[in-house]
């Protein structure tokens, strides 16, 4: 059949493109068993893996927050290096060497006091650089898919390129960033001892501490500490309004630093402009899961398909 394929090309003067077309289909016909079964197989480990994941997240989600993170932090690695994206694999290695030092001073016990407005800057700052680059990549999809790339003479392919590459990195690693911004409020808050993920806090609260960063909310003239503007939650309890709104955006936590309270963002966050930034943070929840597990159940799919010796 490829024979006859082959000499039909050179009379016909066919495209190779159409030609492998023809031989992919040529192979795969009376397959359509096959097919179907493999298509069964990903459905099926689609759905029991879901429940798995569910489960594993419901009865252990400190284990799996940590394998979710890992694998969100390595995959993308071993695409980068295998399809030679070198660009990505320096701002990669560049983002893992200030995340790392960043990560090792929020897990030292005891904490340095100026530690967790370091931790917040630093992930608000990619925050918002993802955000910021998420858009710009989505707009240039949508300026391509319209035709608008031909007003400043982009060829298609060049201006969707961007665009998808610019909407990658934003959604990745803001991801990324979230999951190691809560993984580091979680260790700050254990260590100043005003949250405990489950139980009662180790210290009391003092109107006149922030239970976010540890320190005095209200300072002397004479006195060291941190002079910013304030938040009062619905519970009563004061922060440092950039504490709060770290632990509650950045952190991904919603309750109340000390009692748990369920946090109203609508309120915190009044300005209409200020709102997409929370629902971004829900969509980058949401992605995680692709783009952490996608990959394994993809690979695991064919792993089961090689075994039974589906093609």
């Amino acid at each position: 059949m490829c024979a006859q394929l082959s000499k039909c090309q050179l009379w016909m003067n066919i495209p190779d493109s159409l030609v492998e077309h023809a031989r992919m289909h040529a192979k795969h016909r009376g397959h359509e068993a096959m097919h179907a079964e493999m298509v069964l197989i990903l459905i099926a480990t689609l759905v029991v893996a879901q429940l798995l994941l569910v489960q594993w997240k419901q009865r252990h989600p400190r284990s799996y927050n940590m394998v979710t993170l890992f694998q969100m932090w390595v995959v993308p690695l071993y695409f980068t290096v295998k399809l030679h994206w070198w660009r990505f694999l320096v701002i990669w290695i560049f983002f893992s060497a200030v995340t790392a030092f960043v990560t090792f001073r929020a897990t030292r016990k005891p904490l340095v006091q100026t530690t967790p407005r370091l931790v917040y800057k630093w992930f608000l700052l990619i925050y918002k650089i993802s955000y910021a680059t998420g858009i710009v990549g989505y707009m240039a999809v949508m300026f391509t898919l319209f035709g608008l790339n031909l007003l400043f003479k982009i060829k298609p392919e060049d201006a969707m390129d961007f665009g998808i590459s610019l909407l990658f990195y934003g959604l990745y690693y803001g991801v990324l960033e979230r999951d190691f911004a809560e993984m580091c409020a979680d260790y700050m808050a254990s260590t100043i001892g005003f949250y405990s993920e489950s139980g009662m806090p180790t210290k009391h609260l003092s109107d006149s501490v922030c239970a976010v960063c540890g320190q005095q909310i209200f300072v002397d003239v004479n006195e060291e500490g941190i002079i910013e503007n304030t938040y009062r939650l619905s519970c009563n309890h004061v922060f440092h309004e950039f504490c709060i709104r770290g632990w509650c955006i950045v952190g991904k936590k919603q309750t109340c630093p000390y009692c748990k309270e369920k946090v109203d963002l609508k309120r915190m966050f009044s300005n209409p402009w200020e709102r997409p930034h929370v629902m971004y943070g829900q969509l980058l929840d949401w992605l995680r899961y692709l783009v952490a597990w996608q990959p394994v159940i993809i690979g695991l799919v064919q792993g089961i398909s090689y075994i039974l010796g589906l093609e």
